[in-house]
C-alpha cells in the first residue's frame, strides 16, 4: 500500500472537522481557512475546500455573511451555525474514542 494515499485519505477523514474546529473560534473567508490549515500542515487546495463548504452550508452546519474588504470584492466570511456548533461537540466525542481506541493498540504492540 502507498503511504501517500493513505495518508491523503486519513486528511480528507480530518479536513470537515479541522474546519469547523476553525471556525468555531471565529468566522472566517476561505483563503484564512486555507492559510490556517496550511500552518497546522493539513494542505488544502480552493478546489477541495470550497464544495466542502458549500456542503457544510447545505447541511446547515455553516452560514455566511459577505463583508467588504479593502482589496476588491466583498468576501464570503464562513461561520457555525447552532447546529454546526453541535455537531462539531459531536465530532469532538467521536475524535476521543477514536484517539483512545488508537492509543490503546499502540500501547499493545
Amino acid at each position: 500500500m502507498n503511504i501517500d494515499n493513505a495518508k491523503s485519505q486519513m486528511r480528507k477523514g480530518m479536513l470537515e472537522y479541522c474546519i469547523l474546529l476553525l471556525l468555531e473560534k471565529q468566522p472566517a473567508y476561505t483563503s484564512d481557512i486555507i492559510q490556517r490549515l496550511r500552518e497546522a500542515e493539513l494542505l488544502v487546495v480552493e478546489g477541495t475546500l470550497y464544495p466542502l463548504l458549500t456542503r457544510l452550508k447545505n447541511d446547515g452546519l455553516l452560514s455566511y455573511q459577505w463583508r467588504e474588504s479593502t482589496q476588491g470584492p466583498p468576501r464570503k466570511y464562513y461561520s457555525l451555525t447552532a447546529e454546526g456548533t453541535t455537531f462539531l461537540h459531536d465530532l469532538d466525542r467521536a475524535w476521543e474514542e477514536i484517539a483512545t481506541t488508537v492509543n490503546y493498540l499502540k500501547s499493545q504492540s
